[in-house]
């Protein structure tokens, strides 16, 4: 006879599959024995992933949550275990993430009475997941009402990480022991599955209507920042077409690379918009945003200083819900609707003209100069230099490829040197809580969806930082090409004012140099490793990407000169700009 958690933990976890879950990660441990018997026993429909820190499992999950768009679920034991989920709960809840956190906990008779592994873990993430329940424990005397109870809280957890703003949420399901029997229990059926659709957020008819009054004529631009599920892309582009406005993409947005018309898309906003004589012409009357605040901070400085700006920001998240993206506190108006839905609407209620093509012209031909200086000047940089890195990845990414951004300055980098394309490729990054934490795992988690390869542009010290996030390639047959650019420290330091107020003790509390040789590590996850110390990287790329298993390409620079480099060909592109502009007068 089995025991009363079997029926309860199979209740639960068929409502999950039920509300769109096919993947679980597991971290091994005593108490969740209970979870990991029904997950991998006989006729389970998960797929069912190991990962041997915790910490890790919760970035592995969202990066495989992310690139599949579904629910992942990640379960531990009790204790130290579930707090190290709290990171890649804060990064799911802020990057909007569907994530379900099954924690394994004590039964209430344990806790805060000394018992071993067991901490305090009812609410354990806080805000930041969108709902948590602490699950009653299976008791044979009141079995159907659990059975029944751990029905709806299976599609409700489901339900509310998939509702916009997609993100986490956390179930902490309490057992007694004996945690399992002596045999193996097949999975069997599904007992009275609930399932509970997520709701969609549609934009009133007034609000449309009014705007499709308002906005034609006007000088306006299409901002798209980064967003985990991507931008409509096809829509966005039509829209802007309609209106007659630049669309200033994110490498993080989805807008820059794709088959749709991209002839008004900006990849060189953060290069333009450094330029005096350009903003002095550029600045516009309405900003529509999508997706979260851009990448870019000379951008974001920028346009948070232009007077006289109509700023409306399109979101699918109810305000109260977490919806409110307006880092700067400078939106006008917050309209809570599905991006593609909305921008349809708003595209049929249109009745007025495009504004001049001039305002139009005025950005793309900046940001066509821009584009081929920046990529002239770094090509003729006779040293290391970390755009390049970039370059080499861009021209050897396939259709079908996924980038993940590392933080700090790999992201930077990639919004200035990733031009746009027509090839379909996939850029993604934590940009929710922006650390450095997680990213390999991230990247790990994303090459387990199986979508295309995967190849991952990430600095030293993020690297360092999660070394352990590396294990699941060879044990689960992985692959993953690492363009690791390491300067020996923190590299991004070296941009900020930092550097030069505390000039005497910088290098050691925020350059941290490290010294350490990379290779070793590399070597005991199996993978493969290459050092680039100057020229093109492309080919390594390339050959890499068509290997199984672990590849790491080491692109070493030097982290002073990496400043003066980034700033060499910022001004060739601004000159070229300027050039641009004058020639336009002419």
């Amino acid at each position: 006879m089995s025991l009363p958690a079997d029926r309860y933990v199979r209740a639960l976890l068929g409502s999950l599959y039920q509300g769109g879950v096919r993947h679980v990660v597991i971290a091994p441990g005593s108490r969740n024995t209970p979870l990991t018997a029904a997950l991998t026993s006989e006729g389970a429909p998960f797929r069912t992933w190991l990962h041997l820190d915790e910490r890790s499992a919760g970035y592995f999950a969202l990066g495989l949550a992310r690139q599949t768009g579904e629910p992942v679920v990640v379960t531990c034991t009790s204790g130290t275990a579930a707090a190290n989920f709290l990171p890649a709960a804060v990064e799911a809840r802020l990057s909007r993430v569907p994530l379900v956190f099954l924690t394994a906990d004590r039964p209430p008779e344990a806790r805060d009475v000394g018992a071993a592994q067991t901490v305090d873990q009812v609410g354990l993430f806080g805000s930041h997941v969108k709902w948590s329940a602490d699950l009653p424990v299976a008791d044979a005397s009141a079995l159907e009402e659990l059975v029944r109870y751990a029905n709806s809280a299976g599609a409700r957890a489901a339900a509310t990480a998939l509702e916009a703003p997609m993100g986490p949420v956390h179930l902490n399901v309490p057992f007694r022991e004996p945690l399992i029997e002596a045999g193996d229990l097949p999975f069997g059926e599904v007992e009275q599955p609930v399932v509970r659709s997520p709701r969609t957020v549609v934009a009133s008819g007034t609000t449309v209507a009014r705007l499709a009054a308002m906005l034609p004529g006007r000088r306006g631009l299409i901002v798209c920042g980064p967003e985990s599920a991507g931008l409509p892309a096809t829509e966005i582009v039509a829209l802007a077409s309609a209106l007659g406005w630049p669309v200033v993409a994110d490498p993080l947005s989805g807008l820059r690379m794709g088959a749709h018309d991209r002839s008004l898309v900006i990849d060189c906003a953060d290069v333009v918009v450094r330029v005096p004589e350009f903003i002095e012409a550029a600045a516009p009357q309405v900003v529509l945003r999508f997706g979260a605040a851009m990448t870019s901070k000379p951008f974001n400085q920028w346009l948070s200083g232009q007077p006289a700006v109509h700023r409306i920001v399109v979101d699918a998240a109810e305000p109260s819900t977490g919806g409110w993206r307006d880092p700067d506190l400078q939106a006008d108006e917050s309209v809570a609707a599905d991006p593609a839905a909305f921008t349809r609407a708003l595209l049929g209620a249109l009745s007025g003209t495009s504004v001049e093509a001039s305002w139009t012209t005025l950005w793309t031909d900046a940001n066509a100069a821009a584009r081929s200086a920046l990529r002239a000047a770094s090509e003729a940089i006779p040293e290391p230099f970390e755009g390049r890195a970039v370059y080499d990845l861009a021209d050897v990414l396939p259709d079908g490829a996924t980038l993940v951004a590392g933080n700090s300055m790999p992201v930077r980098d990639i919004d200035s040197f990733f031009a746009s394309t027509g090839r379909q490729v996939r850029i993604v990054g934590t940009r929710g809580a922006s650390g450095i934490d997680g990213v390999v795992s991230t990247a790990v988690g994303a090459s387990a969806a199986g979508q295309g390869p995967v190849a991952l542009l990430i600095g030293d010290l993020s690297f360092l930082h999660d070394l352990n996030g590396l294990w699941p390639l060879r044990r689960h047959s992985l692959d993953l090409t690492v363009v690791l650019v390491n300067n020996n420290g923190g590299g991004i330091f070296s941009f900020l004012p930092q550097r030069q107020a505390t000039s005497s003790r910088f290098d050691e509390w925020w350059g941290t140099p490290h010294g350490l040789d990379l290779a070793p590590a590399v070597a005991l996850h199996g993978g493969r490793h290459v050092v680039i110390e100057g020229g093109s990287a492309a080919s390594a790329i390339a050959d890499a990407l068509r290997r199984p298993g672990l590849d790491v390409i080491e692109v070493r620079t030097d982290r002073e000169r990496n400043v003066v480099l980034h700033r060499q060909v910022w001004e060739h592109a601004a000159a070229a700009v300027r050039d641009a502009l004058a020639g336009a007068r002419v």
